[in-house]
């Protein structure tokens, strides 16, 4: 198995697997910690179906590179889903879950009426729930996933105390001047942007697993914000790389893969904070 594993790791396509991968589970973590904690985890599960419509259209309109349409539409819904959520009728959750429900609705029946190729079913099982085009990627989309989540990450660390207050107490952060709006508006974005990186690797359907497992496994265990984050970004880039290696080895879906051991590790946290309190 070791010279196995060996061998397909001096393929190029293996290599920009695990980069893109390492990258995507880092950039999930970062802010899957605040999306917790700030009960916002439901809002990756809206946008992810959000990115699934748009996708479609992308497909049906022969756009080569769907990110170009995917990331700008998806950007587009999370600023508007939070400006609507928090001024009109429709709010919180009611509001993500009719945008998820329709945006999926409308990019499967787009599919079905316009789509060019054979195996619909195919297709669309790939785009909700991963496919091996994270081992197909070019050294273009390689690079161009390597820029955004350098911003995402430098974005987090740039104006980390101000997310830490306006995840804890938005109220106290208002009342010292901070544009709480404004911050709560960038973090939507950055997660339109994560998801929009995410498509490839895990599918729509999966996203939210990778933002919130790893953040709710280093819950069990730690207490401050900033060992809950360091803990989660461990245990997000440990789990893509051994899902991405179990994948390859076993010929099994890279995203439902990472999944999987993404849960593994969050039972075992579990145990391990149960052991502990005895």
């Amino acid at each position: 198995m070791l010279d196995t594993l060996k061998m397909y790791l001096e393929f190029p396509f293996v290599q920009y697997a695990l980069i893109v991968g390492v990258l995507i589970a880092l950039c999930s973590s970062l802010m899957g910690v605040t999306l917790v904690l700030k009960r916002f985890s439901f809002i990756g599960d809206g946008l992810s179906h959000v990115a699934f419509g748009a996708m479609a259209i992308a497909g049906i309109l022969h756009i080569t590179n769907d990110m170009l349409f995917t990331m700008p539409v998806t950007i587009l819904c999370a600023i508007l889903l939070l400006r609507t959520g928090q001024k009109t009728q429709v709010k919180g959750d009611a509001a993500v879950a009719m945008l998820s429900v329709g945006a999926l609705a409308i990019g499967y029946m787009l599919l079905n009426m316009f789509s060019t190729s054979s195996n619909i079913s195919g297709d669309v099982c790939s785009s909700l729930f991963g496919s091996t085009s994270i081992l197909t990627l070019s050294s273009a989309e390689v690079w161009l996933s390597v820029g955004l989540s350098i911003v995402v990450v430098a974005v987090f660390l740039i104006f980390y105390n101000r997310i830490f207050a306006i995840t804890f107490d938005e109220d106290f952060a208002r009342s010292a001047g901070m544009r709480v709006e404004a911050y709560n508006l960038l973090i939507a974005v950055v997660i339109a942007v994560i998801i929009v990186l995410a498509m490839n690797l895990v599918g729509s359907l999966l996203i939210s697993a990778l933002i919130v497992f790893p953040a709710m496994s280093a819950m069990r265990v730690f207490r401050s914000f900033k060992a809950v984050t360091i803990c989660s970004a461990i245990v997000s880039v440990c789990g893509a790389l051994l899902g991405i290696l179990i994948s390859i080895l076993a010929s099994t879906p890279v995203g439902s893969t990472i999944v999987a051991v993404d849960l593994v590790i969050f039972l075992g946290f579990c145990l391990a904070a149960k052991l502990g309190k005895r």
